[in-house]
């Protein structure tokens, strides 16, 4: 795998400087094009790759893979083939479109229905979700949220700092970028009244996050150590976890989020898989105190991913509002799915395990309107003079990622979602 992560190799095609998609991503999809049926997918710069077709003109001959897993309109069949798989697969077409390969540029170029460009094409959910688990594994955001609410003193609960807290999430309403959200409706209880109403949430937030997929299921009653855990991951992708904070506020005790948090997630379209990732591996954060045996590690789990959120008021240019990190996860994805399985609860592929808000430690690393604004004490300024405690109507929020070291830059794409008014 070495070689596929030298910044040095190019492809034959066409890569601009700075995009997240050169020949050491090759990421996977699900793409259309008019109203032909959905095929998987590989992206390279602005060109995305039709698997199946490349696999029924034989380019992916000597795989073992039946062309027929790239011909769904989901990457479940593909994924469930296991990693060795998923890792001959990457080889192939490095091997296919490398810069040295001027044979199979030819041939691949004089083949009509395997190149496409982005522009030209739709992106659909790369996965058939079967559960959903959203986690809650930064200390900057969970601090953050505790001194809010709580004694700032003890902002962190007394769990927090021995397990990796989460909750079962509704998978039904994870949607692609550029699927608009209309604003969710439910139970509110103002501050100065005794009972609830009823109406649109005055408090709409995104959530910065960051998912993995699980790609190997697990019989009931065993459990993944975090040994083996990364065998169990396909890739990962941007989440958008919308919120609406005061439903959620009036709902969360004693169960947890319900309504606040199931009317619609974004994720990106690209799943990178944790081999193209390779190279950015860090440390994390040092756990204090040390975990139970079944949390303990070893090597990195955690990536440098640089990410960003932008929001694009309507008619206006795109503004930044957050710059954070991967890198600050307290609890890893390893960990995360030790936990998720350790009661013995089986896991299924496709299924999706999202990070919870990836705060940093400055307020420009925040992770949510929430923090950026301080539960509404410091509302957020956009250039076009207006302001911003939570998200408007026709607000834009956009989501961003990126890995990058001399000479290698790789990316995720984009999670992009548009807010309607509610549904009245």
């Amino acid at each position: 795998m070495d070689k596929m992560i030298d910044p040095a190799l190019k492809s034959w095609l066409p890569v601009e400087t700075g995009s997240d998609f050169p020949i050491q991503n090759l990421p996977f999809g699900i793409f259309k094009v008019g109203v032909r049926s959905p095929h998987a997918a590989t992206r390279i710069g602005d060109t995305v790759i039709d698997l199946f077709t490349l696999a029924e003109h034989g380019f992916l001959d000597g795989l073992g893979i039946n062309p027929g897993v790239f011909n769904y309109p989901y990457l479940n069949p593909f994924i469930e083939l296991g990693k060795p798989i998923w890792r001959s697969q990457r080889k192939q077409l490095f091997l296919l479109f490398g810069s040295e390969n001027t044979e199979a540029r030819e041939r691949i170029s004089d083949t009509n229905d395997v190149l496409y460009n982005i522009s030209l094409v739709q992106m659909l959910m790369p996965v058939k979700v079967g559960d959903y688990t959203d986690f809650y594994s930064s200390i900057e955001h969970a601090t953050n949220v505790g001194m809010m609410f709580r004694d700032p003193a003890n902002a962190l609960l007394p769990n927090w700092k021995h397990l990796p807290v989460g909750y079962h999430g509704r998978s039904s309403s994870i949607v692609v970028s550029e699927t608009a959200i209309h604003r969710p409706k439910g139970q509110i209880k103002p501050s100065d009244s005794d009972t609830p109403v009823f109406g649109p949430t005055n408090e709409l937030d995104f959530e910065l996050e960051m998912a993995f997929i699980t790609g190997k299921k697990t019989a009931l009653g065993t459990s993944v150590s975090t040994v083996d855990a990364e065998d169990h991951i396909f890739g990962m992708l941007l989440f958008n976890d919308l919120s609406a904070r005061d439903i959620q506020r009036w709902e969360y005790i004693p169960l947890g989020p319900f309504l606040a948090k199931n009317f619609g997630s974004v994720v990106s379209p690209w799943i990178v898989t944790l081999d193209a990732l390779e190279p950015f591996r860090v440390p994390g954060p040092v756990q204090d105190p040390t975990v139970l045996p079944y949390l303990q590690y070893t090597g990195n789990h955690n990536f440098d991913i640089h990410l960003d959120v932008l929001i694009q008021a309507e008619g206006q240019p795109e503004y930044r509002i957050c710059q954070s990190n991967y890198k600050y996860m307290y609890w890893n994805l390893a960990q995360q799915l030790a936990h998720q399985t350790v009661n013995g609860c089986n896991i299924g592929v496709g299924d999706m395990y999202a990070s919870g808000t990836i705060s940093g430690p400055n307020p420009d690393s925040f992770g949510s309107m929430l923090e950026i604004a301080w539960k509404g004490t410091k509302p957020l300024k956009m250039p076009d003079g207006s302001e911003r405690s939570f998200i408007h109507d026709n607000d834009t929020v956009i989501m961003r990622g990126y890995c990058e070291k001399p000479g290698l830059r790789l990316g995720f794409g984009e999670a992009t979602t548009k807010i309607l008014p509610a549904v009245l």
